[in-house]
């Protein structure tokens, strides 16, 4: 099922973990919203296919991919994406979308391994970071 032009419900919840990753409504809620207001405005200006790596994620499939109890992921507020240029992705989305937070995480500072991005309905805090070693640091 697409929830926007690009994306669909399948891809955001994809998941390894053979666990069962099905967002309830409040979640997909919040999905649509994050495809609608980050996703699909970012493959506009990207102007290609955007891998999503990890989406909504439940709390279990939360637990096993190491992430915070209290990630954006469980709530259907984030997602982390890849593509042949993680840099100019994370760039786009600091310098021409509303965001809660991006994160650069990985790699080195000129390629990042991923984008993480986040949308909340209301509050978004426009925080830039950058992630290494498991430490973050705000740009």
């Amino acid at each position: 099922m697409s929830i926007g032009k690009y994306f669909t419900i399948a891809e955001l919840t994809v998941t390894k973990s053979g666990l069962p990753n099905i967002p309830n409504q409040a979640e997909t809620d919040a999905l649509t919203e994050l495809v609608k207001n980050v996703l699909d405005p970012l493959r506009e200006l990207f102007g290609k296919p955007i891998h999503v790596n990890s989406g909504f994620r439940s709390a279990e499939v939360n637990r096993l991919a190491n992430g915070v109890p209290t990630s954006q992921h469980c709530k259907g507020e984030a997602a982390d994406l890849d593509c042949d240029n993680n840099l100019l992705l994370f760039q786009l989305i600091r310098d021409n979308l509303v965001f809660d937070q991006v994160i650069s995480e990985s790699g080195t500072p000129e390629a990042p391994a991923w984008v993480h991005v986040s949308y909340k309905k209301l509050g978004n805090r426009g925080e830039r970071l950058r992630m290494e070693n498991g430490k973050y640091t705000k740009l």
